[in-house]
This record gives C-alpha cells, structure tokens and sequence, in this order.
C-alpha cells in the first residue's frame, strides 16, 4: 500500500510539473517549433514523442543519480534512514510553500537562439530527443520545488526509492506527448486547451501546496515535537 501510494504521487508530481505554466509554455513552443518544421503528420508525432521522452529519460537520470548516490554511501544511507522521517514535515512545507508562492526563488533561465533550434531539428528524432532533455533540465522554481523538494524526499524515503523517479518521467511526459498528437492530428483549439491547462494547474498547485503543508505540518508535530 505504502508503495502503491508512493507511485501514485510520483505520477501526480510529474504531470503537476508538466503543466506548471514554464513547463508548460515551454512544451508547447517546442513540440510547435517541431512541427512547423516538418511536414508529415507521422514525423512531426516521432518528433512529439522523441521530445518527451527525452523530458523522460532527464528526470528519470537525474532523479536516479542522487537518489543512488545517497543510498549507496552507508553513512548518508543510515543518517536518512535515522533523520529522514523528522526532516521530511519541514521539507514538505516548504514545498507547499513554493506551490503557493510563499516562497518565491529566481532562477536562471536557460535560453538557446533558433539557430541552435533548427540544428537540433534538422537532427530528427535525436535531435528531438536531445531538445527535450534539455529543457527539462531547465527548472523553473515551481518544477525545481516539485522534483527536488518533493519527489526526492520521497523517493529516499519510500520502499519504491529509484523507480519514483522514473514514474515521475513518465507523469511529466503523458501532457505533452498528447499536445503532440493533437498538433499531429491537426487540431486547431490548442490555445483554448492552454488556457484551460493553465487555469486547472493554479487550482491543483494550490491544492497540492495546501496538501503539502498539512501533511508536512502532521509529520513535523509526530516525528519532531512529539519524539
């Protein structure tokens, strides 16, 4: 059950992260620079699906790397195992704080020109791929609180541990990857779903910042005040 609830907020975390509005706008211009760019409906949905894998596979690698590291050094892994659930409360506040603006951090943005942009596409799907994995390394405050603040923690945490980043890839591509089939199938109305995306993601990431705060406040109360 434990594991079961685990994956379920790894996946919620991802797709919560793909519609923030950086990720979010991002996705789009990209997956629209795409397929302006290529003219068969197949290849531009290749190219859709190579992008967001790549967003895939950069969460999934990092979120691995320093989830392994950590468990792979014996004291790091037996000062979590002792210290993690006591500093998990305040860590999740803090997070909810994030996804309410409470807390409000800039971080550099990283930019590329069009010339760079259309090397990438003229790449194909590697290229694609490689654009993807890009911009996904380029956190915003909001997706930076969602995987480092959030996902990470619980993952060092969780029984499930290296496979909730995974899942959390999957979660950040399953939005984009269909904004891509819509461009494939020549849907016109995607800014109107823009709009309702980012009019539903405010509601979630207030929700989820409450959420967030409510439970890190019970763990704070349990695992700190009342050891």
């Amino acid at each position: 059950m434990e594991i079961t609830i685990s994956i379920v907020t790894a996946l919620w975390l991802g797709i919560l992260t793909s519609i923030s509005p950086c990720p979010l706008a991002t996705n789009i211009a990209a997956v629209s620079f795409l397929s302006k760019r290529i003219t068969h409906p197949v290849s531009v949905l290749i190219s859709g699906f190579a992008y967001t894998f790549g967003r895939m596979v950069a969460y999934a690698l990092v979120g691995w790397v320093i989830i392994a590291s950590f468990l792979s050094i014996p004291q790091v892994a037996q000062f979590l195992q002792k210290y993690m659930s006591r500093a998990l409360g305040p860590i999740l506040m803090i997070s909810g704080f994030f996804l309410l603006e409470l807390i409000r951090v800039p971080l550099p943005d990283i930019l590329f020109s069009e010339k760079y942009h259309n090397k990438l596409v003229r790449s194909g799907t590697a290229g694609a791929f490689l654009l993807g994995m890009i911009f996904a390394l380029a956190f915003c405050p909001v997706s930076a609180a969602l995987f480092f603040g959030s996902l990470i923690p619980l993952a060092l945490n969780s029984k499930a541990g290296v496979l909730l980043p995974f899942v959390y890839g999957v979660g950040t591509g399953l939005p984009v990857f269909a904004f891509a089939a819509a461009i494939a199938l020549g849907v016109t109305s995607l800014s109107r779903w823009f709009r309702w995306l980012t009019k539903l993601e405010y509601y979630t990431r207030k929700i989820t910042g409450v959420i967030f705060i409510l439970i890190g406040g019970y763990y704070t109360l349990i695992y700190i005040f009342s050891g």
